[in-house]
């Protein structure tokens, strides 16, 4: 009688399609089991003869290079018997050959990519594709990420596409961005750096520090993460942020190469890391805070100086106010806080300055910036300050040779306005302003500034500037608590808008309504000045001033036009490879009671549009024609144009050269797409030239089988 043949594993399928549409993976383009934390999935276990009562029969999950039981890096799991790591796996059926085993992992385990062996008495089964990612999971409500709503999980962890908001908060605008977290090599690009973090195994099941860790990582600055931050508008060697349409070539290329990817700004970060933190199954969104205080020393002011002609000096300024800043919020309890600072979280990937040593920043609650707890981790001062900081403007006069600094007060509390995001379900802005603060003037709003100022330092009212400390200081005033509007004598009011649309090639025709509302006569001297700048506040040139003096009497207003030569600007519009605004700053300045008022409005230059031709309805694997449809509207020549075309799941990240185009010219251009998956997909185009930078348009179509 032959002796019992011993118990052999010798085939697993880890039953790919019914787990993904379980745990809502089946979107990854990968051939390995993508499945999320906390929830249960089935793994078929073939064998060389029946199980039996006696047998013994385990499955071993390991994470990491060198995986030990002691360091939790192993986990044997046997049938039935709930792991110490809060693992568990039970058979589901028995017949035959084949074992059905349910596996659930615990809701806070480590994420990672993990290896399964089958271990049996006559020992290890190693299959051949046995590698499973583990993810968060919003859809578990024992998870740190947990989201109670469908409709918020479809879009803060499953959209692939969606929009980032740029501008100035006088004309905001959307810019498509295909986050693309599903794409091949993308989760392999995330569990890289997940890698490269060096996080513990420990730190890898919290939320927060894989978060944090992830906004270190996606800006190149201490450890050669995935994007080099360029602002100098010199991009040789690299792409211009302004070329980017997705996070999807920026990740392949970094995980292919493992180096840095030239070049990004701003939105490119936030773009970036709202695709990894999705990928990884945390809710994420793009936030974009509109006039964002970049404040070097978290004293809550920003200093800008103006010359006399109303021109603002970029030499002096320490700090600065973004026309926009986009971060990330991500979603989770903070099982490391008191109780209360749940829910959304602020990261930012751009590196501005460092916290406890590295580029990286977050997560900080947003109730925190609500409620002025600036002391809890992490770097809520930072943020605190980017929204609520006052911005103070100091007018320069040569006195003797000698800078004299004047304070003039500012119209209104600017900084942190229109904070924006996309709404849940639809292509439209969410304005979640209210999310990080109450209302200007309530008194809420006074008793968090209050907080907040318990925790911050704010200096006194001196400029600070690299060359303003040698001021005498007869004209400093201390800082009142709340720095608020300041209210004038006469009620002075100044307004700046465009008295006709502002397209290249045509003269800017500008106004500025100064408004007065106090009974008496009032003479009031004004200053006007036109500057390009970048979004991030930085004076790219000086297009012209004016000066005029007005009387007004009790109430009423006056407008007093401001018009700009294209000679004037074309020039220096169309030597910089980065989408520029047009500044606009007045000064008014009333004899009678010595008030002085100044205002600054940032406005966008704007584009003709490009029109997509293609079906509504395209057929899975069969391919469709889609058109590009451009015409040249403005009176200049746009220079070495490029069309950039990409569609998830339809058409490859591509670029296409259209040469010079004339002004009344048509551009038109045909692609052949092929769709490779099923649903909602959509098609982005964007085109840049030496001229314009920022024109772009999308079209959505259903793919079905």
């Amino acid at each position: 009688v032959f002796p019992e043949s011993s118990l052999k594993a010798t085939g697993v399928d880890l039953l790919k399609s019914q787990n993904t549409r379980e745990h809502h993976t089946d979107g990854y383009n990968t051939k390995h089991l993508v499945v999320r934390r906390g929830q249960p999935f089935n793994v078929q276990v073939i064998l060389n003869r029946e199980v039996r009562a006696a047998d013994k029969l385990s499955l071993h999950f390991s994470i990491g290079e060198n995986p030990l039981r002691i360091r939790g890096s192993l986990l044997s799991l046997k049938p039935e018997r709930e792991d110490f790591s809060g693992w568990k796996i039970s058979v589901v059926k028995k017949g035959g050959r084949e074992c059905l085993l349910s596996v659930t992992s615990s809701p806070n385990a480590p994420v990672g990519k993990y290896t399964l062996h089958v271990k049996t008495q006559s020992g290890i089964y190693k299959p051949e594709n046995g590698v499973v990612y583990l993810l968060f999971n919003p859809w578990c409500k024992d998870d740190a990420v947990f989201l109670d709503d469908e409709a918020q999980r479809r879009e803060y962890v499953l959209n692939d596409t969606g929009y980032i908001y740029v501008g100035s908060s006088y004309n905001i605008y959307d810019r498509p961005w295909n986050f693309g977290q599903f794409e091949e090599f993308v989760l392999d690009a995330c569990m890289y750096l997940l890698d490269k973090s060096k996080l513990s195994l420990e730190n890898r099941r919290d939320p927060a520090h894989v978060s944090r860790a992830m906004s270190a990582l996606v800006n190149a600055n201490d450890d050669s993460g995935v994007l080099l931050g360029n602002w100098s508008g010199n991009y040789r060697g690299g792409t211009p942020p302004m070329d980017w349409i997705g996070s999807v070539t920026i990740l392949q290329k970094y995980y292919k190469t493992k180096k840095p990817i030239g070049f990004g700004q701003c939105w490119v970060f936030a773009g970036v890391l709202n695709t990894v933190m999705r990928c990884l199954g945390v809710p994420s969104r793009c936030v974009s805070n509109f006039n964002s205080a970049h404040d070097t020393e978290e004293n809550l002011r920003v200093d800008t100086y103006l010359n006399e002609a109303g021109e603002k000096l970029n030499s002096m300024s320490l700090d600065s106010v973004w026309n926009f800043h986009v971060w990330n919020d991500v979603w989770m309890k903070r099982t490391d806080l008191p109780q209360g600072f749940d829910g959304w979280q602020t990261i930012d990937a751009t590196p501005q300055e460092q916290s406890k040593g590295i580029f990286q920043c977050g997560p900080c609650p947003v109730k925190a910036v609500k409620e002025g707890d600036v002391y809890l981790p992490y770097d809520a001062k930072f943020v605190y300050a980017e929204v609520n900081a006052d911005q103070v403007y100091w007018i320069v006069k040569k006195v003797n040779g000698k800078n004299k600094f004047i304070k003039a007060t500012a119209e209104t509390q600017d900084i942190g306005r229109n904070i924006s995001t996309k709404a849940v379900g639809q292509n439209k802005r969410e304005d979640i302003t209210l999310e990080y603060k109450y209302r200007e003037g309530s008194k809420e709003e006074r008793k968090a500034m209050e907080r907040a100022y318990s925790f911050i330092r704010p200096s006194g009212m001196t400029p600070r500037s690299g060359y303003a400390m040698v001021t005498n200081h007869s004209m400093v005033v201390n800082r009142p608590v709340v720095l608020h509007e300041t209210l004038t004598k006469t009620g002075l009011q100044i307004e700046i808008t465009n008295t006709e649309p502002l397209h290249p090639g045509n003269p800017l025709e500008l106004a500025i309504t100064v408004k007065t509302s106090i009974p008496g006569s009032w003479t009031i001297d004004l200053v006007g000045s036109c500057q390009l700048q970048y979004y991030t506040g930085k004076v790219q040139a000086n297009l012209g001033t004016m000066k005029e003096t007005i009387r007004l009497e009790g109430v009423s207003e006056r407008q007093i036009p401001l018009k700009i030569a294209p000679d004037a600007y074309m020039k220096a519009f169309s030597s910089m490879d980065d989408e520029v605004l047009i500044l606009v700053t007045a000064i008014a300045e009333v004899k009678e009671t010595n008030d002085k008022l100044t205002k600054e409005t940032s406005m966008r230059f704007e584009y003709p549009p490009i029109t997509i031709q293609m079906p509504e309805i395209a057929k899975l694997n069969e391919e469709f024609n889609c058109a590009f449809i451009f015409k040249n509207k403005l009176n200049v020549a746009l220079e070495n144009c490029k069309l950039l075309v990409e569609g998830l799941g339809i058409f490859k990240m591509t670029t296409f050269d259209q040469g010079d185009i004339m002004p009344g010219r048509i551009m038109k251009s045909e692609v052949i797409c092929t769709p490779t998956r099923v649903g909602e997909k959509k098609l982005v185009a964007k085109l840049t030239s030496n001229q314009i930078k920022g024109i772009s348009a999308e079209k959505p179509i259903t793919v079905v089988e």
